[in-house]
């Protein structure tokens, strides 16, 4: 609009310009038999007439170079723009403007392209990390990963466990200032220093007063120049690993021990029968005797060291029924009679007058009840007593089931241990043979197997009291409801 005003303002300007020459001229011209009047209107009339047409191409240009710069306008849109009419003179202009946008648009057309691979890429990228620090996470290893000025960029939740710091309050900070442990920082910079693709180190982290036995695996990652941009480093605890080797080594030297004693007198008294020691038949009855109660005794081992193995790796099949125990403890009391009969023992049944049934394996609690009865009796001096008793806790939903002696008790140092596997007291070996299983394999049955409690309440020389817990049925459970409600 401006431009427009302008023109127009020019133009008459112009045509005014030239009405005043027209009438200078007719001054000049008054010899002439034409009117002074007339050669005044007549400049006025030609000056207006020019100031028409000057005015007509000031609009016409006007709206020209508007068409123009709008044009020019559009060239950076992603749509083509249709080229306006100009006039013959301006349209290599025209030409030369479509032949930009063409262009602009061709290029913008690569920049979105590439903008859009960008983003991509940036979506997968994240997602990878999200997935990588995810993963990295659930580790039980723990994981640092600094950057080429040795500041942290990611940690795990067990490296912040195993090294004691925040992981909110360490990223981008130094690893000297965030780990306390100076060896493992001189590690991990000695790694990048020396640019080394992996490295592997046996290292012990120091907790106060508890040591950390790891393995150290520092990796290194390169940038597209081959420089060294950060430093991986994974931290595998061994503790557990060396813990299970030495009970492994330990379980295999009490095996072949306990195995190693019934063989030895299996042994002997099979090379006295072959040699003809034994030259009457009581004395081979007696060697036969010694052999099947050794080969027994063999076979009890095994077959406790199976059964607690295969629990162990929990491939024990549970035939899960309602158990009664008061049937259950008066079969075991008639099996472990004549053993008890032989030192004078006299077992006692105190069983409450309740619903004793408990939802387990009828054969493997079987089996829980004749070990712990049959202990009381081996440690129990002659003319003792043992004692059963069976109760139903409807608190805790279970069935509450102990053996009570009046043996000769467990020193307290060894109440800790009195469930591990192959553990004797030392000074009750010669009272007794055993094979340290059975305890160990009670336990397997009621709290691996059966999800119950088990414990021991002993006083040295006054004897000892073994009980454990079996949850109750679902029989059980519903008929006391019934039973309360009807109440």
């Amino acid at each position: 609009m401006k431009t427009l005003l302008t023109m127009a303002l020019g133009s008459l300007l112009l045509a005014a310009l030239v009405a005043g020459m027209a009438i200078l001229m007719v001054s000049g011209w008054g010899q002439l038999p034409i009117d002074r009047t007339d050669w005044t209107m007549l400049g006025i009339g030609l000056g207006a007439s020019v100031w028409a047409v000057l005015l007509v191409v000031c609009l016409f240009t006007a709206r020209v170079c508007d068409a123009v710069v709008s044009f020019a306008d559009r060239l950076g849109e992603s749509k083509p723009c249709t080229l306006p009419r100009t006039p013959i003179w301006m349209r290599p202009l025209m030409r030369s403007l479509s032949s930009i946008q063409q262009v602009v648009q061709q290029r913008e057309g690569d920049w979105r392209t590439r903008i859009r691979d960008l983003e991509i890429r940036q979506r997968l990228a994240d997602s990878e990390r999200s997935r990588s620090e995810s993963v990295l996470g659930v580790m039980r290893e723990a994981v640092i990963v600094t950057n080429a000025f040795d500041e942290i960029i990611y940690v795990n939740d067990a490296a912040s466990r195993l090294l004691g710091f925040d992981v909110s309050a360490c990223l981008r900070r130094s690893i000297f200032e965030v780990i306390s442990d100076a060896p493992l920082c001189q590690f991990i910079q000695e790694t990048r220093e020396t640019a080394r693709d992996r490295r592997q180190i046996d290292h012990v982290i120091e907790r106060g007063e508890e040591s950390v036995c790891c393995v150290a695996m520092l990796s290194t990652l390169l940038d597209g120049a081959g420089e060294v941009s950060s430093v991986v480093t994974v931290l595998h605890d061994m503790t557990r690993e060396r813990e299970i080797a030495q009970l492994k080594s330990e379980f295999v030297s009490k095996a072949s021990h306990e195995l190693r004693t019934p063989l030895s007198s299996v042994q002997a008294y099979v090379e006295m029968l072959v040699d003809g020691e034994a030259r009457d038949e009581s004395s081979r009855q007696e060697f036969y005797g010694i052999i099947q109660a050794e080969t027994e005794r063999l076979s009890r081992l095994v077959d406790n060291m199976l059964n607690i193995s295969r629990i162990e790796a929990g491939i024990v099949r549970v035939e899960r029924d309602a158990v009664d125990f008061e049937g259950l403890i008066d079969r075991a009391v008639q099996t472990l009679e004549p053993q008890a009969r032989e030192k004078r023992i006299t077992i006692h049944r105190e069983l409450a007058p309740v619903d004793l049934r408990a939802t387990g394996d009828l054969d493997m609690l079987y089996q829980v009840v004749v070990n712990l009865v049959s202990n009381a009796i081996k440690y129990t001096p002659e003319g003792g007593r043992v004692t059963i008793t069976a109760d139903s806790d409807h608190l805790e939903r279970c069935v509450h089931v102990s053996v009570s002696d009046t043996g000769l008790g467990v020193p307290p140092d060894d109440l800790e241990r009195i469930f591990d596997k192959f553990y004797r007291i030392e000074n009750y070996k010669r009272v007794a043979k055993g094979t340290g299983l059975g305890l160990n394999l009670c336990r397997q049955i009621i709290e691996t197997l059966h999800g119950g409690q088990i414990g021991l309440e002993s006083r040295l020389g006054l004897g000892s009291r073994f009980w454990f817990t079996v949850p109750m049925s679902l029989e059980s459970e519903h008929e006391s409801e019934r039973t309360a409600i009807a109440a």
